[in-house]
C-alpha cells in the first residue's frame, strides 16, 4: 500500500518557530518534523526536547534536524527566521535583516528541488511573503503569509469577551497589513450567522456604547503589549501556523485571513496583503473578495498604500527585482 510521508520543515528554531513545532507535533499534523536554523546546535537541541514529547502524543512524528539541502521532498516549509521588532520599531523596520535573510535562504531551499508550498511567518510578513515568491519562482497560490489570522483570532477574544460568546462562534476578519494600517471589516463580520453590527445595536443598553476604533487599535498594539511584557510573542502565532499547516494537510477548503500575493483582487496587484482566502492542499485556491463598505476600502486602499510606499522609501521594488534577475 502507498502512503504519503506528510513532511514539514521550520526554518527558525527562536521562540516562534519551536512553539509552532510543539503545536504541530502535539496535533500529529504531520508524519515528518525538520528543524533549521543558522545556529545548529539550538535546531538539534530543540529536535531533542521535541522528540521526548512524543510518548505522550498519540501520534509518532520523527523530528530531526536538517539543512536546507534536505528539503526537496517537503510539503510545507515553514519560515519563521528574522528579528523581532526592537522598543520603537514597527513590523516594517524589520524589514531590512528580513530580507536578506530570504535572499540567501531561498535559493538554497529551491536549489534541493523545493517545489511545495511556503508558509510564512516572518515580520513585516507582508512584504517578506511577496519577496519570497518573487526569490522562488513558484505559484503565487503556494507562497502564503500568516497575514492577519492572528489578528483576526484576537479580534474575535475581544469580542467574545464583551459579547459572552465562543470566539469560535464569531466570524470575521482584519484585513490589510499585518501591522498599525490593517482594519476591521465590521460590516461582514457576524455571531451565529447573525451581523454584529445589529447585535450591537440591539444590545446597546446592556452593553452600552461599544467603540469599535478602540477594539482595533486594542488588536492593533496587543503584540506590542505582549513584547513588552515577556520579550515576544510565540504561542498565539506558534498555534495559527500548525491550524494553516493542519488545514492544508486536510485539504479543508476553510477560509483564513492570509497575506496573499493579488493578481487583481480588491484592485491590487504585486502585493500580499491580508485577505480571507479559501485554502486548501494546493495552497490559495481563491482570495474571497468581499464587498466593501467605502469606509471599509478607502480603509483598504491605506493598508496597501502604507506597504507600497515603504517598498518605494527604500527601493525595495529595485531591489527585489536585481535580486531575482541576479
Amino acid at each position: 500500500m502507498q502512503q504519503h510521508i506528510r513532511k514539514v520543515a521550520i526554518i527558525g528554531t527562536g521562540l516562534v518557530g519551536s512553539s509552532a513545532a510543539y503545536s504541530i507535533l502535539n496535533q500529529g499534523i504531520c508524519d515528518e518534523l525538520i528543524m533549521v536554523d543558522i545556529n545548529k546546535e539550538r535546531a538539534i537541541g530543540e529536535t531533542l526536547d521535541l522528540s521526548h514529547c512524543i510518548d505522550f502524543t498519540n501520534s509518532r512524528t520523527k523530528v530531526h534536524a536538517g539543512a536546507y539541502q534536505d528539503l526537496g521532498d517537503v510539503d510545507i516549509v515553514v519560515i519563521t527566521a528574522g528579528p523581532p521588532p526592537k522598543p520603537g520599531q514597527t513590523r516594517l523596520d524589520t524589514l531590512g535583516i528580513g530580507a536578506k535573510i530570504m535572499e540567501d535562504m531561498i535559493p538554497q531551499i529551491m536549489a534541493s528541488g523545493f517545489n511545495g508550498i511556503f508558509l510564512i511567518a516572518s515580520n513585516p510578513v507582508d512584504i517578506i511573503t511577496y519577496h519570497v515568491w518573487k526569490l522562488s519562482g513558484l505559484p503565487r497560490n503556494r507562497v502564503i503569509g500568516t497575514g492577519t489570522s492572528l489578528d483576526s483570532s484576537r479580534l474575535k477574544t475581544y469580542l467574545s469577551e464583551i459579547l459572552d460568546v465562543d470566539p469560535r462562534s464569531i466570524y470575521g476578519y482584519t484585513m490589510g497589513e499585518h501591522g498599525d494600517s490593517q482594519f476591521a471589516a465590521w460590516s461582514h463580520i457576524s455571531v451565529g450567522g447573525k451581523p454584529l453590527l445589529q447585535i450591537l445595536d440591539e444590545r446597546k443598553t446592556q452593553l452600552g456604547d461599544i467603540d469599535l476604533d478602540q477594539i482595533v487599535e486594542d488588536v492593533k498594539k496587543v503584540g506590542f503589549e505582549i513584547l513588552k511584557r515577556k520579550g515576544t510573542t510565540y504561542y498565539g502565532i506558534g498555534n495559527a501556523i500548525a491550524f494553516i499547516t493542519k488545514s492544508i494537510f486536510n485539504d479543508d477548503h476553510r477560509i483564513i485571513a492570509l497575506s496573499c500575493v493579488l493578481d487583481g483582487e480588491y484592485g491590487e496587484t504585486e502585493l500580499c496583503t491580508g485577505v480571507p482566502a479559501i485554502l486548501t492542499r494546493e495552497g490559495i485556491k481563491e482570495v474571497v473578495e468581499l464587498r466593501l463598505t467605502e469606509e471599509e476600502q478607502r480603509k483598504f486602499r491605506n493598508s496597501t498604500a502604507v506597504l507600497r510606499n515603504y517598498m518605494s522609501s527604500i527601493g525595495y521594488g529595485e531591489k527585489v527585482l536585481a535580486t531575482v534577475r541576479a
